[in-house]
């Protein structure tokens, strides 16, 4: 597999990080280097580990996780996307949280639902005979890059639109997980 076909797939991987990291940033009053470092390690370490553990364990686990990802992807973004919608329905005239919400759980949650996708490819890269390595370090180093690059014009879009950039990124995020199940689900 060559350079150029290991991108393609990391930027096709990375398409959920970038889209969350758009809708994190809308939220963010200040863009800090710490939610930069928290959003890219979390999205870009777990779409790095995902290819890893689809490649060594192979294709029979890939068929279970193909069986129920989609649902695992609705709902955590799903809840995760409802949360933001709430949430920008309760703030002042402040669109952004003083204190934007990159703990544990919440970090966790959308770097799974973002990344089992990536768990596939894993698979599909042990059947293609890719370097995994190779392939996980570019895919952990795009999404990293992308999930600034989202956190930024998220920030951006943010100042423009106020309040009414959380209700879009709520409903970005409730739309994504919709898409992954319905695209499953007509498979």
């Amino acid at each position: 597999m060559t350079l150029a076909e290991l991108l393609i797939i990391a930027v096709g991987v990375s398409m959920d990080a970038f889209a969350v990291s758009i809708c994190k940033g809308l939220s963010v009053c200040r863009l800090r280097p710490s939610h930069v470092l928290s959003t890219g390690l979390w999205f870009g370490g777990f779409q790095a580990l995902m290819p890893l553990v689809g490649y060594y364990l192979g294709y029979s686990f890939a068929d279970f996780v193909t069986s129920v990802d989609h649902w695992i992807a609705f709902l955590l973004l799903g809840i995760i996307g409802g949360n933001m919608l709430k949430e920008s329905f309760h703030k002042d005239d402040c669109h952004c949280d003083l204190e934007p919400d990159f703990s544990f759980r919440t970090m966790l949650g959308l770097a799974v639902a973002t990344s089992i996708d990536a768990l596939v490819v894993g698979v599909t890269l042990a059947f293609a005979g890719a370097n995994i390595w190779l392939a996980a370090a570019i895919i952990g180093v795009v999404t990293f890059a992308l999930s600034f690059l989202g956190l930024y014009l998220g920030r951006v879009i943010g100042s423009k639109f106020g309040s009414k950039a959380g209700v879009l990124g709520g409903l970005v995020l409730i739309a994504i997980g919709i898409k992954t199940l319905i695209e499953h689900l007509m498979e």
